[in-house]
């Protein structure tokens, strides 16, 4: 499947701006992501989770109004648990997820840089062994695609406004940790 270029403008224009807010809220700064790791900054937390919320409800905001449809993947448990080690292995080592990693890259970090070199080579390591892990490893506990409001049986706006009040909960008592 091909895109078309104003698509494709969009969203070099989209990752521009999220990576610009990334840089600008420091969540690509070394010392603010050890701050998380160490429970002492919860900058990542915050600018994170305010992103998935934003996101959530743009998504199903387009969604509403006829703009977007929703592609949902399989919930394959295994695999996500085993990409979630990787990743978190990575970050660890790194000291940075791949989006802050690139930004910490954009921004001129030379560590970032074996960051991205690690995802290159996951990315082609993974494209090599794709055939035998979607029929191994991605087949394992695959729940199929479903989303939390399906399991619970609510509208996808009730799951967004719960999440959207513990979040702030959690950002109030995260002000008093400070």
């Amino acid at each position: 499947m091909t895109e078309t270029a104003p698509r494709l403008l969009l969203g070099l224009f989209t990752g521009f701006l999220f990576g610009f807010f990334l840089q600008k809220g420091h969540v690509s700064k070394f010392r603010v992501i050890v701050g998380q790791f160490l429970l002492r900054d919860f900058t990542v937390l915050k600018t994170m989770l305010t992103a998935i919320l934003v996101g959530g409800i743009g998504v199903y905001a387009l969604k509403a109004l006829g703009l977007a449809a929703l592609h949902v993947k399989p919930a394959q448990l295994v695999a996500v648990a085993a990409g979630g080690l990787v990743f978190g292995i990575g970050m660890v080592l790194l000291g940075y997820c791949p989006g802050t990693g690139v930004a910490a890259a954009a921004e001129g970090q030379r560590d970032a840089f074996f960051g991205l070199l690690g995802m290159f080579l996951g990315s082609a390591i993974f494209a090599e062994f794709y055939g035998s892990v979607s029929t191994t490893i991605m087949k394992w506990y695959d729940l199929g695609p479903v989303t939390i409001s399906g399991l619970l049986g609510v509208p996808s706006w009730t799951v967004l406004a719960a999440l959207s009040v513990v979040a702030l909960a959690l950002f109030h008592q995260l002000e008093k940790i400070r």
